[in-house]
């Protein structure tokens, strides 16, 4: 997995899940992400040089959603914003890895400010995860 530039500040962010095993699986062996520090109730992985932590917690409830371009967008949500290459290179190792998306890769705002590849899946605890490309990183923020 790559590091963001100097520019750009890392983040921290700690979801719950209910089972560390499966996280592992997930967050290891199907996104490929680099396991850091452990211990039985949590793990530290490194999601492209950000901080990212899976913590044991008790299930939660239903997610809220939103209506985005013709689809139902889980909220909240988190992920990260890749190249085209790298958008495409991991919806094929989700799919090899018989992942059920929750919306299927496609081409978001088609023309418009703001086109955008996107992808919706949950991992094995139900949280939401979205990872999206530009072919224009003029057009992250374009409104």
């Amino acid at each position: 997995m790559t590091t963001p530039g100097p520019r750009i500040p890392r983040f921290h962010l700690a979801v719950p899940v209910d089972d560390l095993a499966a996280a592992r699986r997930f967050y290891g062996d199907v996104l490929g992400l680099a396991e850091g520090r452990s211990s039985d109730t949590w793990v530290d992985w490194n999601l492209h040089g950000h901080q990212f932590v899976t913590h044991l917690a008790p299930r939660r409830g239903d997610d809220a959603h939103n209506e985005v371009d013709g689809h139902d967008v889980p909220v909240p949500h988190f992920g990260l914003l890749l190249t085209p290459p790298e958008f495409h290179d991991l919806a094929d190792r989700l799919r090899a890895a018989g992942t059920t998306f929750v919306i299927e890769p496609y081409l978001r705002f088609e023309g418009r400010p703001g086109e955008q590849w996107t992808m919706f899946l949950l991992d094995p605890a139900g949280n939401a995860l979205e990872f999206k490309a530009f072919a224009d990183d003029a057009q992250v923020f374009a409104g």
